[in-house]
């Protein structure tokens, strides 16, 4: 049998904070929350669904320094969401190429079928044609490949900038913690 204690001394009221992230930045995540003050909740356990992770984490509502923590912790957030941001942009450039160069070869390849099946067939035309379309489809991966990697090397230096800025925030917030 248990015995409840109403003297109110024991009690402590926690907020709580539901977050998603990819699997490989659900470490970082949580490392960092945790220098905002945060823990993980330990009545409800992480969850995996489609390469996305959701922890379950809760804070004392009476925790000293609340407001600046909370101003930390949005900063960390923005700055995530850069990093995620500029990773996702290594391949949108590359794609938008790829695909506008495929496009434009799928038009030479239509142009090359109607000259070919003419009345009176261009076989010439269809032969002039087809080269510049065949090569509008098997161009857009190279031209993908190239344009990705260029864009990597555009935008590793600020992403290990932002990881920098996490770090610092993660230590500001770790020392209000103290």
């Amino acid at each position: 049998m248990h015995v409840l204690i109403k003297d109110g001394q024991n009690f402590i009221g926690y907020e709580y904070r539901e977050i998603s992230a990819e699997q490989s930045k659900a470490s970082l995540y949580l490392d960092g929350y945790l220098c905002f003050g945060w823990v993980p909740d330990g009545n409800m356990q992480p969850t995996r669904a489609m390469g996305r992770m959701t922890i379950r984490l809760k804070r004392d509502r009476k925790i000293v320094n609340k407001a600046e923590l909370t101003r930390l912790q949005r900063h960390f957030d923005a700055c995530m969401g850069a990093i995620a941001a500029l990773e996702q942009s290594s391949t949108q450039y590359a794609t938008m190429w790829a695909i506008g160069i495929g496009i434009v070869g799928t038009f030479f390849l239509a142009g090359s079928v109607f000259a070919v099946t003419a009345t009176p067939p261009h076989i010439w035309l269809c032969a002039m044609l087809g080269v510049p379309g065949l090569l509008g489809w098997i161009l857009p991966y190279f031209v993908f490949v190239k344009q990705s990697q260029h864009r990597l090397e555009e935008i590793v230096p600020l992403i290990e900038q932002k990881y920098d800025e996490i770090y610092e925030i993660c230590a500001k917030g770790s020392n209000l913690l103290l």
